[in-house]
């Protein structure tokens, strides 16, 4: 057995028979030798004019490849044990539910949107009649936003859990293989609801509980423990208490009424810095140019991401959620506020480029709402959704300006086709976002042309071909509900695990996914306590 690096043309790397005569040769093998091989890792080296695909290969010779170890959930039958409530049926919330599955523990998930099937026909109102329902949308119901936003699975967070574990469920539950392979796994919109109902299946085929359209209304308390939570069925209106020792709260960074929840009951949450700006859509050709040095992209390479990062004005600006061949999409949660996000089909096959760029901000930039105390920075959040609302006009059209023309400060006397559904109008960005966000930006975008130029004729990022729609407000939660670093329970209330995007603690459906493991073992820990 030995393991090797390829670095190949494209064209190369996506043929088996021309991998195996480049491992041949590379080791210098007879005719008579047999060769076998599997690719571990696949990345894309796009840093010169000869874009090339990394490979990692483990390479069997005159033997067999040995099988790739990976151990499929240990499911069990739990009907009968000890219950846990999961509010939240997310990544973390679906995750959770799994490990405490493993663990002999009973999931009840509470989840106030619909499942999958029935998300589809609400989403189908937002982007058709601008109609929001408030607890059925892209961010709520089953799976959580990251269903109908992409599937995008890489993530840094590899000291928080285990991420091979994470892609191996992924591929347990139906997801395509190559996620474990390729340096930037992703799933797709199209795919990752099939992926997800299969989930839900095998948690209530174990005996676990899942309850949609059902609301988290208050937590059942003696003392500051927790003995149980009071839900309410968003179908009937019907009250039920669910008794337990641990509450997993995996509800996301959305859902506002849990921080209100906790402000009115004076239970501790803190208000906490996060990042606010805009989606840029490019033609996918331009991306691609500019990323690939070549006039058109290679047949054999996959349209083109990025990801750009600039310091101005002592703070952040970055790219956030880049979706080759992707759609923007309307993300509000309530009627009245405007939030765009960003996806991409399993085959990343639509004609455009859509990332947020985004700029941090901090408590100096939320003072004026100090007065609301801890939701200060929720506060300021839906503020810009609200005045991008408004400047769109209704019916959740979006404010957009051509990029050039933004940078000028020139209100953009046509736009360009946009994949946003609802539409987009012309409007002057300036007026929509506060300064602290529209003048770092402005001068993080020039910044940004020069990182990527125009190539070969091309056109480069900077160019008035790309638009800015507004507004991305939900990059993270602008709350945090504390939590004991060692026990992962909530430094007020015993037997309530904040987890995940929601409580402050993950950014992305693996760091979720992760979040909401190690807050399954930790509630079995205080249960067995």
């Amino acid at each position: 057995m030995k393991t090797i690096e390829l670095a190949l043309p494209p064209e190369e790397a996506a043929s088996e028979k021309r991998i195996s005569a480049i491992i041949r040769r590379q080791l210098q093998l007879s005719s008579s030798d047999t060769v076998k091989f599997s690719i571990n890792k696949r990345s894309i080296d796009a840093r010169s004019r000869d874009v090339k695909v990394r490979l990692l290969v483990s390479v069997a010779v005159n033997e067999e490849l040995p099988k790739k170890e990976t151990e499929p959930r240990h499911l069990q039958n739990i009907s009968a044990k000890e219950p846990v409530a999961v509010i939240g049926c997310g990544p973390a919330g679906l995750f959770a539910a799994l490990r405490l599955i493993e663990l002999g523990y009973k999931p009840i998930i509470i989840e106030r949107g619909k499942n999958v099937k029935g998300r589809r026909r609400d989403i189908a109102e937002i982007n058709r009649k601008g109609i929001v329902n408030p607890d059925s949308n892209y961010c709520f119901g089953e799976g959580g936003a990251g269903t109908f936003s992409d599937g995008k699975l890489y993530t840094r967070s590899g000291k928080r859990g285990n991420i091979q574990k994470v892609l191996e469920t992924f591929i347990q539950f139906g997801a395509n293989g190559d996620i474990a392979v390729d340096a930037h796994p992703h799933i797709g919109t199209n795919k990752l609801p099939r992926i997800i109902e299969n989930m839900r299946n095998a948690i209530l085929e174990c005996g676990g509980e899942i309850h949609f359209n059902t609301k988290f209304i208050s937590f059942e308390l003696e003392g500051n423990k927790i003995k149980g939570i009071k839900t309410r069925s968003l179908s009937n209106g019907t009250e039920t208490s669910v008794k337990t020792k641990a509450v997993i709260l995996a509800t996301g960074h959305s859902a506002r009424d849990i921080f209100e929840y906790f402000h009115q009951n004076k239970f501790k949450i803190e208000a906490k810095s996060f990042a606010l700006g805009i989606r840029i859509e490019h033609p996918q050709s331009i991306i691609d140019a500019a990323q690939y040095h070549q006039t058109a992209r290679n047949e054999f390479l996959p349209p083109a991401s990025y990801a750009l990062v600039s310091q101005q004005n002592n703070r952040g600006v970055y790219s956030f959620c880049m979706c080759p061949g992707g759609i923007i999409a309307p993300a509000a949660t309530a009627p009245g506020e405007l939030v765009v996000n960003g996806w991409s089909p399993s085959k990343r096959n639509n004609p455009y480029a859509n990332s947020g760029v985004v700029v941090s901000v901090d408590g100096n930039d939320f003072l004026r709402f100090s007065k609301h105390g801890e939701l200060a920075a929720l506060r300021y959040q839906q503020e810009i959704e609200k005045k991008s609302f408004l400047a769109g006009g209704g019916d959740l059209k979006a404010p957009a300006q051509r990029m050039a023309d933004f940078v000028n400060k020139k209100i953009s006397s046509s736009l360009p086709s946009c994949s946003y559904i609802p539409g987009i109008v012309s409007a002057d960005l300036f007026s929509v976002l506060p300064k602290e966000i529209s003048l770092p930006l402005q001068s993080a975008l020039k910044d940004f042309g020069k990182k990527m130029p125009a190539r070969h004729g091309g056109k480069g990022y900077f160019t008035n071909e790309a638009v800015l729609v507004a507004t991305e407000s939900r990059t993270s939660s602008p709350v945090r509900i504390p939590r004991d670093a060692a026990t992962l329970m909530h430094t007020e209330l015993s037997g309530l695990f904040p987890c995940a995007e929601g409580a402050g603690y993950a950014g992305g459906i693996v760091s979720a996914a992760m979040d909401g493991e190690r807050c399954a073992e930790a509630a079995g820990n205080y249960i067995l306590a």
